[in-house]
């Protein structure tokens, strides 16, 4: 099996998934469970994505810059920061620190 194979495999189960999502009923949906679910599923795969995307190296887990950045941009982002800003602060710190070491 080829590269393009998985690839055209993996469209077509995307495609698929969306689909069946518009076979759903909107009443469904619209239910307090549904709905709750799905608003922290959202919230756990942004987290999922920010630690894979913050500690993360190939198969290992590296704590470097990345980390005191992350920390000032939640706290920034506590204080209702901008989001411009909170953006730029965590760059010049992951910056500041990787210059210093």
């Amino acid at each position: 099996m080829t590269t393009w194979h998985i690839i055209l495999i993996a469209s077509a189960a995307t495609l698929a998934l969306k689909l069946v999502g518009h076979l759903v009923p909107a009443g469904f949906l619209e239910r307090e469970r549904p709905a709750r679910i799905a608003d922290l599923l959202t919230v756990a795969l942004l987290a999922a994505l920010i630690a894979v995307q913050t500690l993360g190296v190939g198969q290992e887990i590296v704590v470097d810059a990345r980390v005191p950045a992350l920390i000032v941009a939640a706290a920034l982002y506590a204080l209702r920061v901008p989001f411009i800003v909170v953006v730029a602060v965590a760059a010049l710190v992951a910056a500041g620190i990787r210059a210093l070491g």
